[in-house]
């Protein structure tokens, strides 16, 4: 007798699934991908075995086997609803979950040994429900940067790509009474966010809100006579942009001093040797220079970022 055509629907949803999720610089992977794998049935192990699977063609019938749809827009009954992959999402920003290699669980444990202000709680929160709030620093990170700031004892510090403001907020609640620091980012909406909560937790006057291109503000900080003036600087913003923001910082911040620039690990996607967007090429080449740079003594860590202490004074 002669085998019935394999039905590809349910395979070609999971294949396109993990297409768009390899190749998309834009997509949040921590939530949108632990949706589209948990409706689907694969747990995070086999997650790299069906990433295989949407570059090869099907070998088999699915097992158990997908009912042939009726109408071409139907989806397999196992496909997550849009519904429920937002409501994962939506979760995922509300705590924080930003943290590479790490299951619910054992996240939770370490969000309950954070302290966390309760005006970033509030901003947390607040930034689930918001457009990019992926882009959004966990708790454990933030609590990172504020211990960073305080061991440094600064006094001047510079923040390329605000979002809403939570590592924003964390520095300056970090920082003394006379401490300032510049605050660069492009989109009035998040902007707002931010500012509302500098004035909630009382550090409003210790930002200093450039609503511009990083880039610009920068060069503006350096015409005004400012190199060499600042002891911290976080970046967390177009990742096509770093090396740029990474030398203009060099001439901002003090020898001595310390640049965080965040995602350098993106989502593992560095390591994958078939994953080429723009922003994955970015940081590879990125990472690669700095390993190379003798002016700064680097320490790259499994919280995606990379510190750069200022090895030497910059002559112009």
């Amino acid at each position: 007798a002669s085998r019935q055509p394999m039905p590809l629907e349910c395979w070609r949803k999971s294949a396109n699934a993990m297409r768009r999720w390899a190749v998309s610089p834009s997509l949040p992977p921590p939530a949108a991908f632990a949706a589209a794998t948990l409706g689907l049935g694969v747990g995070p192990p086999q997650a790299r075995a069906l990433a295989s699977a949407a570059t090869s063609p099907p070998l088999g019938h699915c097992s158990p086997p997908c009912p042939r749809p009726r109408r071409r827009r139907s989806l397999c009954s196992s496909s997550p609803s849009s519904a429920a992959m937002t409501a994962l999402a939506v979760e995922e920003a509300r705590r924080g979950r930003k943290q590479l290699g790490m299951d619910p669980p054992l996240y939770d444990y370490l969000l309950s040994n954070v302290r966390e202000h309760p005006v970033l709680r509030d901003l947390r929160e607040e930034t689930a429900s918001m457009r990019g709030s992926q882009m959004q620093v966990s708790p454990a990170q933030a609590q990172l940067l504020a211990m960073l700031v305080q061991i440094l004892g600064a006094d001047r510090c510079i923040e390329v790509g605000v979002y809403t403001g939570y590592s924003s907020l964390a520095v300056a609640l970090a920082l003394p009474e006379s401490g300032r620091l510049v605050a660069c980012e492009r989109d009035e909406r998040s902007l707002e966010v931010a500012k509302r909560y500098y004035q909630l937790a009382g550090v409003a006057h210790k930002v200093d809100v450039k609503h511009t291109l990083a880039v610009d503000s920068l060069r503006s900080l350096l015409e005004c006579g400012e190199a060499s003036s600042y002891d911290f600087a976080f970046v967390d913003a177009d990742k096509r942009m770093y090396e740029e923001y990474f030398e203009l910082l060099l001439k901002l911040v003090r020898v001595g001093g310390l640049i965080v620039m965040d995602n350098v690990l993106w989502y593992g996607r560095v390591a994958d040797p078939l994953v080429n967007d723009p922003n994955t090429i970015s940081i590879r080449d990125f990472n690669k220079k700095l390993l190379e740079d003798k002016r700064v003594t680097i320490s790259m860590v499994a919280l995606s970022l990379i510190c750069l202490s200022i090895s030497y004074l910059f002559t112009y």
